[in-house]
């Protein structure tokens, strides 16, 4: 647009071009609704929910008055193991979510269902580690499964509290595949977001089923699935979710069965952190 003031254009501004929407993919068709167009608005579930979170609300109030998490305080002290996850039915699985490269092109795929005799999850699928065909990813070939956000009345995010303990404790069997077990946790700041403590989870393969014992000081922080220089122990506190990942680069069918997921607290191990932590001052 040239005005009579001057002969330099003047650009236009236009609704799109002062908001800045989510990041779309190549060849992902895009979606001109309105936020408010994909709310469903029900007023039987609106009274539902709100019935719901008030009975939340007064299970809470109730269990502050007996003690940290519903227990007494003494129980709550001399607790040394805890079930946190059991997989013994099928409303168990919906505290999961399922995921892999097929959500972004790519070629994997991952589902979850209970094993043999409902007592146990089942995760199995393909791994494939051909890119998609987008050009711009480079790498692909993961699958993985997450733990829910736990959530309190009026959605407000809880959190598991694992101070009392230092060994993160699993029952699994496996088809010899590594993977990468995940913990995220609640962070302070906007830009900590994507901080994901890791370690490895070593299956046997077979028949048989292993108990693993991987304590918490040999987690290590990553970043958008880089490791980072700057190391320090789990926030234990508030861990939001725990999760499993699969990418060994290593195409094929693949399958991990879980009995249950626990914490406890191991009296024989006294390391406080395995890695090089750096001093901010140093003494002199």
């Amino acid at each position: 647009v040239l005005t009579p003031s001057c002969s330099r254009p003047v650009p236009v501004l236009t609704p799109s071009s002062v908001t800045q929407g989510e990041y779309r993919r190549p060849g992902q068709p895009k979606e001109d609704k309105l936020p408010w167009q994909n709310v469903n608005f029900d007023l039987w579930k609106g009274l539902g929910g709100i019935k719901k979170h008030f009975t939340l609300l007064k299970k809470e109030f109730f269990e502050r008055w007996v003690g940290p998490e519903g227990k007494p305080i003494l129980e709550h002290m001399l607790e040394q193991n805890r079930l946190v996850w059991e997989f013994r039915g099928p409303e168990s699985l919906e505290e999961w979510v399922v995921s892999s490269d097929k959500e972004i092109g790519g070629h994997s795929e991952a589902y979850l269902k209970l094993g043999k005799n409902n007592n146990t999850c089942f995760l199995y699928g393909t791994l494939s580690s051909t890119p998609p065909r987008d050009g711009e990813t480079r790498y692909s070939g993961y699958c993985s499964m997450r733990s829910k956000q736990p959530l309190a009345s009026f959605d407000r995010k809880k959190h598991h509290d694992w101070t009392s303990f230092n060994t993160l404790h699993l029952r699994v069997r496996g088809d010899g595949r590594p993977w990468m077990i995940n913990l995220a946790t609640e962070t302070y700041f906007s830009h900590q977001k994507d901080d994901v403590y890791c370690y490895f989870l070593y299956t046997r393969g077979g028949p048989y089923w292993q108990d693993v014992k991987i304590p918490f000081s040999k987690f290590f922080l990553t970043h958008r699935g880089r490791l980072q220089d700057d190391q320090h122990h789990a926030w234990l506190d508030k861990v939001n979710t725990v999760g499993f990942t699969l990418g060994d680069k290593a195409d094929g069918p693949f399958q991990l069965e879980i009995d249950y997921i626990g914490v406890c607290k191991d009296f024989a191990h006294t390391e406080e952190f395995a890695y090089e932590m750096y001093k901010k001052n140093p003494e002199v």
